[in-house]
């Protein structure tokens, strides 16, 4: 246990790199809000992938409960994991909230979280929190065990691949909504369908998989609903298993992916469960809230009521 004092002050993780850049060109405009809103703060920025998980299991040893995260779904990713990585205190101890400066703003999205930023504070400053359930991954890089925690959606197969495409192109300071969707479209050239198992709360099906996609969330890609009634609350989570499909169908459906209908496509099926796991005959890869991991044979699972969120509105029953 630390042997520092809980603080009341805020911890904000800054990615500077959020945006395209955004998140380092708006800060000075973000952290005067903040301070307009009488919001005590403390403020870091990350400077490379996965320092938000240290910066953010370094503050809860010096007494901080109280985390927000400025940039896009990833950033948040990584301060959930800085949560979880030690459980140094009991996680519905600790509260997060999110300014989006990223372009897909996927989790925000489902508690009316505004993308302008005098919204986005507006919010932090009236306090409303919740209960929200976080997930967890174990899944292999090579022959190495590894476990990651997600509070919006882990796709395999095919997801995993357009994110790995469109992170490398954020990289690169290309950051847009559309290249998302461009990937999409690319990514169905190369692409193989994988045997694979799916044991669902220990039962067990075989089908040629043409991606899985399991939310505690409802958004993901800057505006799709793979996972289109998932609940943050309920302890569940909620998946969808895009079966074997040819490129032309894929594509003459894809607006199924926006309206909120994929479960209605009869090559797609819909599970609610507590546990999922996955061996495939050739290796998945898996991404989590926008991150890429590693790959396949994987375990998912779900952690109830794990920790309070800041939240505008529940944009769901």
């Amino acid at each position: 246990m630390s042997g520092y004092s809980t603080r009341k002050e805020w911890f904000v993780i800054v990615n500077p790199n959020a945006g395209g850049g955004k998140g380092k060109k708006d800060w000075k405009r973000i952290s005067d809000l903040l301070t307009r809103e009488n919001i005590s703060f403390i403020s870091r920025f990350t400077g490379r992938r996965g320092q938000a998980i240290d910066y953010t299991d370094e503050a809860i040893e010096k007494g901080f409960r109280r985390f927000i995260s400025v940039g896009g779904d990833g950033t948040l990713n990584e301060v959930v994991n800085g949560i979880f990585i030690r459980n140094r205190v009991p996680a519905n101890e600790i509260t997060i909230a999110m300014i989006p400066v990223g372009t897909g703003n996927d989790w925000g999205r489902m508690f009316g979280i505004p993308s302008i930023y005098e919204g986005a504070v507006k919010v932090i400053a009236e306090g409303k929190t919740m209960l929200h359930d976080i997930g967890l991954v174990d899944y292999f890089e090579g022959e190495q065990s590894r476990r990651r925690y997600f509070i919006n959606i882990t796709g395999l197969g095919f997801e995993a691949l357009v994110v790995k495409k469109t992170n490398r192109q954020k990289d690169r300071g290309r950051n847009s909504k559309a290249i998302y969707f461009f990937n999409i479209l690319s990514s169905l050239v190369s692409y193989r369908i994988t045997a694979a198992d799916i044991i669902i709360d220990g039962r067990k099906s075989s089908a040629d998989i043409f991606s899985i996609n399991v939310g505690n969330g409802r958004y993901c890609g800057g505006g799709m609903r793979q996972t289109p009634d998932a609940l943050p609350d309920d302890g569940l989570l909620d998946v969808t298993v895009i079966k074997e499909m040819g490129r032309l169908e894929i594509i003459k459906n894809l607006r199924l992916l926006y309206d909120g209908t994929i479960l209605s496509h009869p090559e797609v099926d819909g599970y609610r469960c507590r546990n999922l796991k996955i061996e495939s005959e050739s290796l998945l890869f898996i991404e989590s809230d926008g991150e890429l991991l590693g790959h396949t044979p994987a375990e998912i699972g779900i952690i109830p009521s794990a920790v309070n969120i800041v939240y505008a509105g529940r944009l769901f029953p």
